[in-house]
């Protein structure tokens, strides 16, 4: 039980300074709110070698921490939103079996700009945001194409050292 909690505050942490790593990287597609999604890939790593349970309490520690640290309320409500969307869509079509790490990690980045998005037509009680969706999906399955394809090399050495 140690050595789990162990596993899982490493791996929190590390989703964390994933997170703000992304911070530090100077990219920009000149469209509000679409990045990376660099700590997702301790989340999509996690699925595929971990019970979900565990990789769920990752993702809320990690959403939960990095708002107290480095973001505000409303972070925390977007992020959480989005990371539980996300997180359920990955684990359903990972457990399809039909679908790549890759394939896997595009749905979750578009199902996490969902969640956001359900989120801000909440927040300001307008459906007027709609048009701003597309874009939103454009970026997510964009991000995680590129995330995928880290999880697949990545993946591939763990094979290597992991039972």
């Amino acid at each position: 039980m140690a050595r789990k909690i162990a596993y899982s505050a490493m791996l929190t942490a590390l989703a964390m300074i994933l997170g703000y790593v992304e911070t530090l990287i100077p990219f920009s597609v000149g469209v509000a709110g679409i990045k990376l999604g660099l700590a997702n890939l301790v989340v999509l790593m996690g699925l595929y070698y971990m019970p979900p349970k565990q990789v769920f309490v990752i993702l809320v520690a990690r959403i939960v921490l990095s708002a107290f640290m480095f973001g505000s309320m409303a972070s925390l409500i977007y992020s959480m939103a989005g990371g539980v969307v996300s997180f359920l869509v990955m684990l359903g079509l990972k457990r399809l079996k039909g679908f790549s790490i890759v394939g896997v990690s595009i749905a979750g980045g578009t199902a996490h700009n969902i969640g956001q998005f359900i989120v801000a037509v909440c927040v300001l009680e307008s459906w007027g945001i709609v048009y701003y969706l597309p874009l939103l999906m454009i970026g997510g399955a964009v991000a995680g194409l590129a995330v995928g394809v880290v999880a697949r090399q990545v993946g591939g050495i763990l094979k290597k050292y992991v039972r």
